[in-house]
């Protein structure tokens, strides 16, 4: 195939003279005898003008759970929000599928990336690491690292707030937190409740009659709350796994006649924006989901152009938390 150089040395001009007279470059400054000798080379040569190349990149969301799930819980639309608001400042396109749509392989087959937001069995991530090299999931602990995933550090913030609780002086401290399942109905290994569980045990706590599971929803928080004090066992704590949780907490609470944090301190987990808004503010745990979405997503296209390494280690990065102490919590009461 001819090059612009090829060009240049028969017609004895510069490779640079051809290049502006084949882009029809009207500021060059040559005789027409000049143009129409290049061109006429040019097509001697059957030179072809090679096409730009588009840098055109395209992400795959892959979320594990429904759009109206999303909806009830901001925990995981905080992390999408976070993916796409990266990829809008980068001009990448952006495909989405859900684990309810019947068509998801079929949406995700012409993506370049793919970021997956959820829990995922074996088989699941073997599929959707077939899909594309570039893969990651967000929110996924891995027994092993052997698929990129970006987590949280749930372990330490549990020692947060457990460390804080007991200083307040509680030792009678209920854990609600929700059940996560896989695709084929096995559950997911809830790091805060076994961090709960381990952190009263070296502390001598009793938690047995204290731990409650539901889902990660106000509703369930509420029913939750309301069996522990039909059942007498109302803590002068409760640790609630995500703020709707903890929301649906206080409203149970306040139902029944009992005030926070005179009579239960309550915190939760996430720091979604209406934390700061509830009676009293929620003490919560500040969670980085959209940074989680931003780097997922960062990470995913900084893969995809390094073209020069030809192999990438798996890897897990662990984001950590930050307790926001606001008005939910106090001294616990004398009765316990």
């Amino acid at each position: 195939m001819a090059t612009i150089k090829d060009i240049a040395k028969k017609a004895h001009v510069s490779a640079a003279t051809v290049s502006r007279i084949l882009n029809q470059d009207e500021s060059l400054s040559v005789t027409d005898q000049t143009r129409n000798r290049v061109l006429k080379i040019a097509e001697e040569l059957n030179y072809t003008k090679k096409k730009p190349v588009k840098n055109k990149f395209t992400m795959g969301i892959f979320q594990w759970y429904s759009l109206f799930q999303e909806l009830e819980d901001p925990y995981y639309q905080s992390i999408r929000i976070g993916i796409e608001h990266y990829c809008t400042k980068k001009q990448i396109e952006v495909i989405r599928a859900f684990r309810s749509d019947s068509n998801y392989a079929e949406k995700l087959k012409k993506i370049d990336g793919l970021i997956c937001i959820g829990k995922f069995n074996d088989a699941e991530i073997a599929l959707f690491s077939s899909i594309t090299p570039y893969t990651i999931f967000v929110d996924m602990k891995t027994k092993k690292i052997h698929c990129n995933t970006i987590v949280l550090d749930f372990q330490e913030a549990v020692i947060d707030i457990m460390d804080y609780l007991t200083s307040l002086g509680h030792r009678h401290i209920a854990y609600l937190g929700g059940q996560e399942s896989l695709s084929d109905d096995t559950f997911y290994l809830e790091e805060r409740r076994e961090s709960f569980i381990q952190y009263c045990l070296r502390h001598n706590l009793c938690y047995e009659p204290y731990i409650k599971e539901g889902e990660f929803s106000a509703e369930s928080g509420y029913q939750m709350t309301t069996e522990l004090i039909k059942d007498g066992t109302l803590p002068t704590a409760i640790f609630a796994a995500s703020d709707p949780i903890a929301i649906g907490t206080m409203r149970a609470l306040y139902e029944h006649g009992y005030r926070i944090p005179e009579d239960v301190s309550v915190v939760g987990f996430d720091d979604i924006s209406i934390a700061s808004f509830s009676n009293p503010p929620l003490t919560t745990v500040h969670t980085p989901t959209e940074f989680m979405g931003e780097y997922a997503a960062h990470y995913i296209t900084l893969l995809n152009q390094d073209t020069e390494m030809k192999y990438h280690t798996p890897i897990r990065l662990t984001l950590p938390c930050s307790l926001v102490i606001r008005d939910s919590c106090g001294k616990p009461r004398k009765e316990l």
